[in-house]
This record gives structure tokens, C-alpha cells and sequence, in this order.
């Protein structure tokens, strides 16, 4: 019995030896091991910190640039980056910081962003995210053959020529709003109110009819239990993902697993609802009616085998992820044009001009909304001020070189979007002003490295759902200029902020005149 206990015991503390070696190993000695090898190839940053790394530093940075005034223009990178902004001024264009224990290497060179989401090599993947970090596991989490499978499946949804029979539903979704604004106007034509919010409702709407056809009413139910789920994920974030922590029955973790349990619920409902639906029951083409049927074709990979299906979760997964990528996109992104057309009302007049010329007073088209060159450059300039997201991120699973460097094992990159579009060497020295001209031959043509505008990402994984954001914007756009002009109201205070995408902190006040 002795010996038993003593053998016991011996293992315990072998146990916890290896233990102590692998914390020992994961919390300083790769960290110091990363660091002298980005150093030795004269990559400089912030020394590593024990556990933390600059998390704290940068969480200071951010509530000091957020509680600073700025003036009404476009030069805020340094309100919206604080931390990466300092770091590349001290370091260069090619610096690192830490977060927890893992180096994020900032690459601000248009020539290496465009090798690294070219990734022809397929050594820069997603992030490693924790499930509390994620509010879909669909396509833009994936990698490898379920990468390649999912965007096979899903890309003859995305087509344009399934996309023009979804104008329809967002003008009846802005129709709406329009319909709501006049009412709250008063006997002189006016009101103000928050475009921001406003918005969200209406391309909330759009989405939920373009994605579940006559069942958008609870695809809008399914939006607003995920805007509860994002708000979870934007908490402060104190420590690093632990396994199995999400499975402790903490009150935020309760209310995580009771939200998603009830959008897949839901989801499921809807979908096999649908697959139970003939196609001529349905009354346009919506985005679940095409996943699923594009779901049922035979697909070839590259090795000539035939792709299997997706399952019904898959299914689920994406609806999630288009749910919410595609609305926040195209809500920021009319937002910040309403306000930039506030703050330059000439363009806001061309743009005005151009839509009656081609649309008149009835609903926009298809084919209305592909000739309006003036609104496009507008959008197009707006994305490049204000893109949808600062920064793009990859991960390094192996060494891999990169330009003329040699990037360890186990370190993110950084491809900070916002700063390579407000860059004056590429763009010019009105790189921070609006000017939508600068698009007016196209976007190859508006600067002198054509890989300087990546709004929607680059490579073979940009955004699937871009040419849809673009389509409801435009329609949008030019469903408002024919009913309104706008101006800023005198409570507006511009302040950029990124809350996963690029948003007002205060909202967007604007006071509308109607036509």
C-alpha cells in the first residue's frame, strides 16, 4: 500500500513538474524565443510584458483617444488605432506588440499586405479566435478543403444575376424608413433624428427579406438575439482564452449558450421549413432558397472528387455569419456616407442630379443603379475613408517568409486596412480629404499601387457578399436623394470608434429636408 501511495505521489509531482515546464515554456521562454528573432532581423517593438503583454496599455490608449474631441474631418486613425499608431511612429512600418502572450506583427507596406492575402503559399490563415470571440463558425473562419467547399457552395448565391432579383426587397425595406421619416417631419418639411439607428433597423429588414424571403419577420427576430450575442463578445477581454472555460455555468457564459441555443433553434426552423417549399412557392429567389438548392449540385474540387453538401448546421453557420457581416457592412457604410454627404454638400447635389436623371421619382432598378458612376465613386471613397474594418488578420501556423522576412511559428499579422488607405505616399497629399473624383476612371486608376484598396479584403478570400453590399447601397442611397436633402445637426460630433467594424461613438444626428 506504501509503495502504491509512493508511486502516486511520484507521478503527482511528475505531473506537475511538466506542468510547471509547459506554462513556463508557453508564458516566457517562446515569447523571449519570438522576440530575439524578430530583433535579429531588425523588427522592432514593445518589450514583452509577463502573461499580459500590452493589453493594458493599449486598453489606456483607447479610452484616452475616445474621450478626446476631434475636429469634423477624416484624419483619425490615431482616435481609432491609438496603440498601433504610436507603435509604428516609434518602430516603423514594420513593428510588433503583444497581445497576452502572442506577438502581433504590424505590416503597414501595401506590397507584403498583397503577398500575404494572396497567400499563395497557404501559410497565412484566420486567427485562432476562442468561441467567445466568434459569432459564426462560417466561411470567413475557415481554411483549407472546408474553406474551398463552403465558398464553392455558397458563390453561385452571391452571382450577380441572382443578386438583381433581390432589388426589389431593398427598396421595399428603405420604402419604409422613407415612409417613417415623412411622417416625423414637420409642417416645414423637417426633423432630425439618428441615421444611425435608423439604418440598422432598415438594412436589418433588408437583410432578413433577402436572406428568408416571406419568412423575414423571424429572420428579423434571429438579428436581434445576435446583437445580444455581440454585445457579449465586445466585454473587455482580461485574460487569455482558457479550454474548456466556456463550459463553466458563469452568467455570461448561461447567457451565451441560452442565445445560441435559441437562434439555432430558430435557424432550424426556417431551414427545414424552406427545404420543405417548392421553388414556385417562393416568391423572389431569397439567399436561403439559393444556399440550399446550390447546396444540392454536384461540385468538382481540384483533385476531382465531388464536394459533399453542407449539413444543416454548416447551413445555419453561414446564415449566422451573412446575418451579421452583411448588415453591419452596409449599415456603417450608409451611415458614414450620409455623414460625409452632410459635410460636403456639393457632392451630395451631384449625386442628387445624377439619381433624378437616371431614376426619376420611381424606385430604382437593376439597371438604374448599375449607371450611376457619381454615387458608385461616392461609396467608393467612403469605403476607402471609413472601410468596414481597421485592420485585416492572419496567423502563422509554420515559419513563413514574407517579403524578406522570415516570420516565426505562432505570431499574428496585422494588415491595418485604415492606415495603407489614408497613406499620402499612396494615394496622394489629399489622402485624408473626401474626394470622390479621385474614382471617377475606376478604382485601378485612383492611386499608384493598384493593391491599396482592400475595403472587402483581397486575394482569393475577400468578402463573398461584397457586390450585395454595393447593390443595397447604391439602391439605398439613391431612394433617400430622392426624397431628402440632409445636413449635420448641430449636436453631431464626429467621432470615429471601431466596435468590430468602424462606427460614430455618439451616433449620426443629421436633420433631414424633405423634397
Amino acid at each position: 500500500m506504501e509503495d502504491l501511495t509512493s508511486i502516486a505521489a511520484t507521478v503527482s509531482s511528475l505531473l506537475l513538474f511538466f506542468l510547471v515546464l509547459r506554462g513556463v515554456y508557453w508564458v516566457w521562454w517562446k515569447p523571449m524565443s519570438i522576440e530575439r528573432q524578430l530583433k535579429a532581423q531588425g523588427i522592432f517593438g514593445s518589450p514583452y510584458k509577463l502573461f499580459f503583454g500590452d493589453l493594458k496599455e493599449i486598453g489606456r490608449s483607447i479610452v484616452l483617444a475616445r474621450s478626446m474631441a476631434m475636429e469634423p474631418n477624416h484624419r483619425f486613425i490615431t482616435r481609432v488605432l491609438p496603440f498601433v499608431s504610436q507603435q509604428v511612429q516609434q518602430f516603423g512600418n514594420i513593428c510588433f506588440f503583444w497581445v497576452f502572450t502572442t506577438p502581433r506583427i504590424i505590416i503597414q507596406d501595401a506590397e507584403l499586405i498583397k503577398e500575404a492575402l494572396a497567400n499563395k503559399s497557404g501559410q497565412f490563415q484566420k486567427l485562432p479566435l476562442s468561441p467567445f470571440r466568434r459569432i459564426s463558425a462560417g466561411l470567413s473562419s475557415l481554411e483549407g478543403d472546408k474553406w474551398f467547399q463552403h465558398r464553392t457552395i455558397l458563390t453561385p448565391a452571391f452571382h450577380l444575376t441572382k443578386l438583381k432579383g433581390m432589388v426589389p426587397a431593398f427598396c421595399t425595406s428603405c420604402s419604409e424608413m422613407i415612409k417613417r421619416w415623412k411622417k416625423l417631419v414637420d409642417n416645414n418639411g423637417v426633423c432630425e433624428l439618428d441615421v444611425q439607428s435608423e439604418l440598422d433597423a432598415m438594412t436589418a429588414d433588408a437583410i432578413s427579406r433577402t436572406a428568408f424571403g416571406s419568412n423575414y419577420i423571424e429572420g428579423k427576430k434571429i438579428f436581434e438575439l445576435q446583437k445580444q450575442q455581440v454585445a457579449l463578445m465586445l466585454k473587455p477581454t482580461k485574460f487569455p482564452y482558457i479550454p474548456g472555460f466556456r463550459f463553466l455555468p458563469t452568467k455570461d457564459n448561461r447567457k451565451r449558450y441560452h442565445l445560441s441555443k435559441q437562434i439555432d433553434e430558430m435557424l432550424r426552423v426556417l431551414i427545414n421549413k424552406k427545404k420543405t417549399m417548392k421553388h414556385n412557392e417562393c416568391e423572389h429567389e431569397d439567399l436561403l432558397s439559393l444556399m440550399l438548392r446550390s447546396n444540392e449540385q454536384p461540385y468538382e474540387n481540384a483533385n476531382d472528387r465531388k464536394l459533399k453538401g453542407l449539413t444543416l448546421q454548416e447551413v445555419m453557420e453561414e446564415c449566422k455569419l451573412f446575418y451579421f457581416a452583411g448588415h453591419e457592412t452596409t449599415c456603417d457604410l450608409l451611415t458614414w456616407t450620409m455623414v460625409l454627404l452632410s459635410m460636403h454638400v456639393n457632392w451630395q447635389n451631384r449625386a442628387r442630379e445624377e439619381v433624378r436623371e437616371i431614376c426619376g421619382r420611381t424606385f430604382p432598378n437593376y439597371e438604374n443603379i448599375s449607371q450611376l458612376k457619381i454615387v458608385n465613386m461616392i461609396l467608393l471613397e467612403v469605403l476607402r475613408l471609413y472601410p468596414p474594418l481597421t485592420a485585416q488578420y492572419r496567423h502563422t501556423y509554420n515559419k513563413t517568409r514574407l517579403g524578406g522576412i522570415l516570420l516565426p511559428a505562432g505570431v499574428d499579422i496585422m494588415l491595418p486596412t485604415l492606415a495603407i488607405h489614408h497613406d499620402s505616399k499612396l494615394w496622394g497629399k489629399d489622402a485624408e480629404e473626401f474626394n470622390p473624383e479621385r474614382f471617377s476612371k475606376g478604382v485601378t486608376k485612383a492611386t499608384n499601387n493598384h493593391s491599396s484598396y482592400f475595403p472587402f479584403g483581397w486575394g482569393p478570400k475577400n468578402c463573398i457578399g461584397q457586390n450585395f453590399a454595393m447593390i443595397e447601397a447604391k439602391t439605398s442611397l439613391a431612394m433617400i436623394l430622392q426624397h431628402f436633402s440632409f445636413e449635420l445637426s448641430p449636436s453631431y460630433v464626429h467621432s470615429p470608434v471601431s466596435n468590430i467594424t468602424i462606427q460614430p461613438q455618439y451616433g449620426a444626428p443629421i436633420i433631414l429636408h424633405q423634397l
